[in-house]
């Protein structure tokens, strides 16, 4: 053959040697690997489902083990209280009982004997209404009330708001109410994002709704009912608060009752530079925290009387706190630098 005819040749036979090989190996592929990969799926899928079935059997078993444990203490605190109450029903009876037969026995003195009898019986009077000015008045006793923390778990507690922040379909719409504004935070235009200036902005102090002077602003819409959670971005600030409050909330002047946790209308997490605290009524409780979150999720069970704050990726709880809200309460906010978003 000609040169250029061996070349050809050549060329088709090195060909032929790649598609042999290319054929070669998607035939181990096929015969080989795409069977061991199938068998490590079906492996790894029943390892998985077993995993699942046994953490979820020992959460379960933890649940009814809880579950057990509080229950008998609910019943052994029923039984205290209600023991407590039978024996005051028991006493106090008893002590109407004596008041009333001295009761009588005076009014019979008084109208059945003359003065001579009443001067004989003198002891015998003294000595009977003696005994009966021992008798106390009723005093309201703690002893007769449902001692609520006795179904206080740490395990339940975690559960519950894990369980709550996964049920729930999404984070409440929250919009800021601009006539609450603090003249040193500016509003975005979907009223959602809170801006601090150290300058104040010309707005109309005398409204009644405004805070005048420290760096606040309440939410439009108050929840009085259910379970709610809304989420807030903070990773913008070092120094800000978020919360709820109700609509009594002090407003005006510089004084420290009109900062937020300062007063016993508001409940609050609080950041200033590195520091971590939860405020009500002025008492701080500090809050230990690896890093800085940057985004807070506020969980409020009002019925059941709750306010958490947790971590939004994680559902990590930062700080809870119990309180028996007695009328609506606002999400509230405070921005002392930079930015926060709802």
């Amino acid at each position: 053959p000609s040169p250029r005819c061996s070349v050809s040749q050549n060329k088709l036979v090195e060909r032929c040697e790649r598609l042999q090989l290319q054929s070669a190996a998607i035939a181990r592929h096929v015969d080989e690997v795409l069977p061991a990969k199938d068998q490590g799926v079906l492996s790894a899928a029943s390892a998985a489902r077993e995993l699942v079935i046994q953490r979820l059997l020992l959460v379960g078993k933890a649940c009814e083990n809880e579950e057990q444990r509080l229950l008998e203490r609910v019943h052994t605190e029923e039984e205290r209280a209600h023991q407590s109450i039978l024996t005051q029903q028991v006493h106090w009876t008893e002590a109407l009982h004596k008041l009333g037969a001295l009761r009588t026995y005076l009014v019979d003195m008084i109208t059945n004997r003359d003065d001579q009898d009443l001067l004989r019986a003198e002891q015998e009077i003294f000595e009977r209404t003696e005994l009966a000015e021992g008798i106390l008045e009723p005093q309201e006793s703690l002893k007769l009330n449902f001692n609520q923390t006795c179904v206080q778990s740490p395990l339940l507690h975690r559960l519950w708001a894990c369980a709550v922040l996964c049920c729930l379909t999404g984070t409440q719409e929250i919009h800021i109410d601009e006539k609450t504004l603090s003249p040193h935070l500016s509003l975005s235009e979907d009223k959602r994002t809170l801006t601090f200036s150290p300058k104040k902005a010309k707005v109309d102090l005398d409204c009644p709704e405004r805070f005048d002077h420290w760096p606040n602003a309440l939410a439009i819409a108050s929840f009085h009912s259910g379970v709610c959670a809304w989420k807030v971005s903070v990773e913008q600030s070092c120094a800000y608060k978020l919360g709820v409050c109700y609509s009594s909330v002090p407003r005006k002047g510089s004084a420290n009752e009109g900062r937020l946790g300062f007063n016993a209308a508001s409940w609050v997490f609080s950041r200033y530079d590195k520091e971590f605290r939860f405020l009500h009524a002025g008492q701080p409780q500090p809050v230990e925290l690896i890093k800085a979150p940057a985004e807070i999720g506020v969980l409020l069970d009002f019925a059941g009387g709750e306010l958490l704050f947790y971590d939004p990726d994680s559902c990590a709880i930062l700080f809870s706190h119990r309180e028996a809200f007695l009328e609506p309460v606002y999400p509230v906010f405070a921005v002392a630098h930079q930015s926060i978003s709802l």
